[in-house]
């Protein structure tokens, strides 16, 4: 994934053209004035926060701190979903937001770059977002929040979820990663196959050469497959162009020099992705004491749907409830914020609250 941002980036941030960067600032601005919350009730704070031993950025929005408190677990690894904002206002007028930026990822790893970050292990990650929930329960006056897990945070969100049903609402899975100790293969599958129907015979190449076990793979390797998997479907490098792209360029946000540090945080967070490889979510449980939601794109070849059904299939859940988010890639939820909102008001609210809402 790494690899298709950092090249479609690159080109953008070496861009000379001062009608380009002016066309930035306008849109920034807009987004900037979009991102204002003026609500009585509302919150919009962000910060660091001293968790694990260092200092982690935190962002909470929302209009009205009544509604329930969604706690979102990033992707990448290392990508911090705060660009993403301007695209999902619509879902803080129905809840509370929480962004962090975990060790290794947005304004926590460019406040203090690679030597700052501490440990980096999915079990150091796990402890970080209990100290953050705690966090959050305590500002917002909370008994329990939402889990909203996408893509990589997936991995580290079934096990939030799975050992600490006294915390979190729900949990609700997007782009959701099923690694099965290394016996789900059917994304590397079917890049074989796109590969092959194209005639790429130089990349066909690389991913035999590679092989289907990924545990096998060095970090270059794993980026240089994410890479091949979403530049060889249509849809998801659509996706990468006019949402991940878009979103990092007109962030509010983040200056040139930020996005430069983010892309550096997702480099150096890969490693992480190396570690998960050996994550079985059978082997660890299908068990959950709290209502268990997974929302995936129909055409995701990243994490595709058929994997996650499966999982979602033997999950003994509570409640429990699967949809599909239409014509959508990897990052589903970014791509359509319509239909996850859709989903998240008709399927995922009343159950946490008990009561009914309209959009």
């Amino acid at each position: 994934m790494l690899g298709v941002i950092a090249t479609a980036s690159a080109t953008v941030l070496a861009a000379p053209a001062v009608g380009l960067l002016g066309y930035r600032q306008l849109k920034r601005t807009t987004n900037a004035e979009r991102l204002r919350i003026t609500t009585p009730n509302g919150i919009d704070e962000s910060g660091f926060v001293r968790i694990g031993g260092i200092d982690q950025w935190v962002s909470i929005r929302g209009e009205d701190r009544d509604n329930p408190v969604i706690l979102e677990i990033l992707g990448g690894p290392g990508a911090s979903n705060l660009v993403f904002i301007p695209r999902t206002r619509a879902w803080e007028r129905h809840f509370t937001i929480v962004r962090w930026d975990m060790r290794g990822a947005g304004f926590t790893f460019a406040a203090t770059g690679p030597a700052g970050q501490g440990e980096m292990s999915l079990d150091r990650l796990h402890d970080d977002a209990l100290e953050v929930t705690e966090h959050v329960r305590n500002r917002l006056g909370a008994a329990k929040v939402l889990l909203v897990a996408n893509s990589f945070g997936t991995v580290l969100g079934l096990r939030l979820a799975r050992n600490h049903p006294e915390l979190y609402a729900a949990y609700v899975g997007t782009d959701q990663n099923v690694v099965a100790g290394g016996r789900e293969r059917s994304a590397y599958h079917a890049l074989v196959a796109r590969l092959r129907q194209a005639d790429k015979k130089k990349q066909l190449a690389a991913v035999l050469a590679m092989g289907a076990d990924k545990s096998a793979w060095s970090v270059e390797q794993q980026s240089q497959y994410n890479k091949l998997v979403l530049t060889t479907d249509p849809l998801s490098y659509d996706t990468m162009k006019t949402v991940v792209i878009r979103s990092l360029w007109f962030s509010p946000l983040h200056t040139l020099r930020g996005l430069r540090a983010y892309l550096k945080a997702m480099n150096f967070s890969e490693s992480l992705a190396h570690e998960a490889v050996s994550v079985d979510e059978w082997a660890e449980g299908t068990t959950f004491r709290l209502p268990f939601f997974v929302f995936q794109g129909d055409g995701d070849v990243l994490t595709p749907p058929e994997p996650a059904r499966r999982l979602f299939d033997d999950v003994t859940a509570p409640v429990k409830d699967f949809a599909l988010i239409r014509n959508a890639s990897h990052f589903a939820s970014f791509r359509h914020p319509d239909q996850f909102l859709h989903l998240m008001l008709t399927k995922v609210r009343p159950t946490v609250t008990g009561t009914p809402i309209t959009e």
